[in-house]
């Protein structure tokens, strides 16, 4: 009785979720929700001007998670090579961060595939590439505004 008891409590894998902690945070500037608080941060652009896209990679070292004095630490990731691309896999350019961590991108609607951009016109993204030898992703969405 004790052994079908035990056979009870085996630990199960997930079938379903694939998880893998993620070795970066990318913040989308200009996000309306401040960039990484969503599934996918919507930055709002004028139809009328250029799009500029912009990310912040950092690295978080938590060595100190245990001392509320230190807490979790957000180091910029500096000349990280990052693709941009939409969600159909079209590329749109290869960047690559700076020092403060910062990757920034200017393109008109037209060669974001938008040729007559109207209010509420949008683009999916995906930013992508590997840190530390783990691959990443990173999905966000530009919407034209007036």
């Amino acid at each position: 009785m004790v052994g079908s008891l035990l056979a009870g409590c085996e630990k199960k894998e997930d079938p379903f979720v694939d998880r893998v902690v993620a070795p970066v945070l990318v913040v989308i500037q200009g996000a309306a929700d401040g960039g990484g608080q969503t599934a996918e941060p919507v930055v709002s652009q004028t139809i009328t001007a250029p799009v500029t896209m912009s990310v912040r990679v950092y690295e978080l070292d938590k060595s100190g998670i245990l001392d509320y004095k230190v807490g979790i630490d957000s180091i910029p990731v500096a000349s990280l090579a990052l693709k941009l691309t939409k969600r159909d896999g079209t590329t749109l350019a290869d960047l690559k961060t700076d020092n403060n961590g910062l990757a920034t991108l200017t393109k008109t609607w037209a060669e974001l595939g938008i040729a007559a951009p109207a209010v509420g016109s949008s683009v999916l993204l995906t930013w992508a590439g590997e840190y530390k030898g783990q691959p990443f992703a990173r999905l966000s969405r530009v919407q034209g505004i007036k």
